[in-house]
């Protein structure tokens, strides 16, 4: 039986003032689509889209508790999470595999699709 990972994630601005907590089954696509603000919504319209801090569990209903738990947090403990594992305040996309090509090919359009 094939086992699923899931990811609860913090994202920052740039600037490194505003956070949102998410939780996906697939981090490298839901990436992607926080930078090409694919969803309208408070992450495209604040530009919040550089993750900082990510977990990992095998477990939805496990994730989905750590996400409920982290969005509780006040901003100093969100602050205090993200400097213990990743002082540097890096964007963590590219470790997890997302290149800016993909980055640059899911801006694109899609093509017509033609109906026979």
């Amino acid at each position: 039986m094939r086992q699923h990972n899931y990811y609860v994630y913090l994202l920052t601005t740039s600037n490194n003032l505003t956070f949102y907590v998410g939780v996906t089954n697939d981090l490298i696509r839901r990436m992607i689509e926080h930078k090409t603000h694919y969803v309208k919504g408070f992450t495209s319209e604040y530009n919040v889209n550089k993750l900082v801090y990510f977990e990992t569990f095998t477990n939805v209903e496990d994730a989905i508790k750590r996400e409920k738990q982290l969005k509780r947090y006040k901003r100093l403990w969100k602050f205090n999470l993200v400097n213990s594992k990743n002082a540097e305040w890096i964007d963590l996309s590219a470790q997890i595999g997302v290149t800016k090509e993909m980055i640059e090919c899911a801006k694109q359009p899609m093509p017509e699709q033609g109906l026979a």
